[in-house]
């Protein structure tokens, strides 16, 4: 699936979206030469993982404003947005190779839903996994600070690990990524 977003439709088609299925954007422009080789690259791509993630283009002369607020420096840009936040890029033309690893990654389960799934398995930390699986990442994050607080270096690594695990997953730019970054370190050191 490709899309041709605009500054009006990007919330709803890439932002919201982005909440259910990755959504790689192509930010290109019709007179950029690397632009027109990586889009079809792209497209072939997406078509190989079909329905793994949405594919989206926006024309940077059109949507000069989408352009700044994901600075957005030089074209061909690409960027993976994943829970409403940009959680991994590239910048020109790439590789049909380099371009296939990238989606494999972010169409690859994420290190933070690895864990999860251990967790279920395991059956450790349910009311970590409960408010994860309720969309509740606040009280999740809240509930792995207070466990950080526990027992040895052991198990406190492994909760930071777990933590660094879903500021992954939620994107770097993401307002909870940043306020519990902070208190991820005061509680550590």
């Amino acid at each position: 699936m490709e899309l041709d977003i605009t500054t009006e439709t990007f919330e709803q088609e890439v932002l919201e979206r982005s909440h259910d299925l990755p959504v790689v954007v192509d930010f290109w422009a019709a007179w950029c030469g690397p632009c027109r080789m990586l889009g079809p690259v792209l497209e072939r791509e997406a078509a190989t993982r079909d329905g793994q993630f949405v594919l989206a283009k926006v024309d940077v002369d059109a949507n000069p404003e989408l352009a700044a607020r994901y600075d957005v420096r030089g074209i061909p840009a690409v960027k993976a947005f994943r829970n409403g936040a940009v959680v991994a890029e590239f910048v020109g033309a790439q590789p049909p190779a380099k371009v296939a690893s990238f989606l494999d990654e972010l169409a690859a389960p994420s290190a933070a839903k690895q864990l999860l799934d251990e967790l279920y398995r395991t059956g450790e930390l349910p009311e970590v996994v409960a408010a994860f699986d309720a969309g509740d990442h606040e009280r999740a994050l809240n509930l792995l600070l207070d466990e950080i607080q526990e027992g040895d270096q052991a198990h406190r690594d492994r909760i930071r690990g777990l933590m660094v695990a879903f500021f992954g997953h939620l994107g770097h730019e993401h307002p909870l990524t940043a306020h519990y970054r902070r208190r991820l370190a005061a509680a550590l050191y």
